[in-house]
């Protein structure tokens, strides 16, 4: 088979690799803190006999865009918007993961968890005592007020993170972590934005545009696979006497 068939079928498949990847994009634009994924790809060449004038794409781990989104006034307590490059950290197994969601919620236990996952502050996942109120400092201090109390009482802290520099990447729960697997360091001059929560990051724009792009790219490929038959075709009628 003429290698321009592999060519064409290796390209054919980063394609629908990257539709994939754009579709989740845009399936996730009003999930608060979601981070839009960017497809890379590369090239190795098919080797064999002859001159060297064929590649394969090859599907590389996607990279996280790390621009800011819009952030929107809640009122309440628990919401909090991430600064800068920082990200809260969660438990993920016996490790951790971070996210830019916001969207605290709180058990009968009074443990925090975001999306189920247990929220981490400075002595692993928060748990709340009894409170009638709670509150959130730009530094990520958790204040509780106790049945008989007059004032707000620090209880812990949240582990904010900085990922600037950082290389992450998406796990199979779609929570971000270290491409190295290790921890990030929590970083005291991470704030927060109490109140508040940051939206998806991703453009509706940008992603249809990139996904219009890929049909079209996808058009060429599979005009290659018919000008690959008919070359092949062509061959057998030489080599056959035809």
């Amino acid at each position: 088979m003429d290698k321009l068939i592999f060519t064409a079928a290796s390209g054919a498949e980063r394609l629908m690799r990257a539709q994939q990847v754009h579709a989740n994009n845009l399936a996730n634009l009003d999930t608060a803190g979601f981070r839009a994924s960017m497809e890379t790809s590369g090239n190795v060449e098919l080797g064999g006999f002859g001159y060297d004038d064929r590649h394969l794409a090859t599907i590389q781990a996607d990279t996280i865009a790390t621009r800011a989104g819009s952030v929107r006034e809640t009122g309440r307590p628990l919401d909090v918007a991430i600064g800068g490059q920082g990200y809260l950290a969660v438990q993920y197994g016996d490790g951790e993961a971070y996210t830019r969601s916001g969207e605290i919620a709180i058990g009968a236990d009074g443990a925090l968890s975001v999306h189920g996952r247990p929220l981490l502050g400075e002595g692993g996942p928060i748990v709340l005592p009894q409170h009638t109120a709670v509150e959130i400092g730009t530094d990520g201090t958790i204040s509780v007020l106790t049945d008989g109390a007059v004032q707000m009482q620090v209880v812990d802290k949240l582990r904010l993170v900085n990922a600037e520099g950082a290389q992450l990447t998406k796990n199979e729960a779609g929570l971000l972590v270290s491409r190295d697997g290790a921890d990030l360091a929590p970083d005291p001059n991470v704030t927060v934005r109490p109140r508040a929560l940051e939206g998806s990051n991703v453009s509706a724009v940008e992603e249809m545009v990139a996904t219009m792009s890929l049909n079209r790219s996808f058009e060429i490929q599979m005009k290659l696979f018919q000008a690959s038959d008919k070359m092949n075709e062509a061959g057998n009628r030489l080599i056959g006497g035809a």
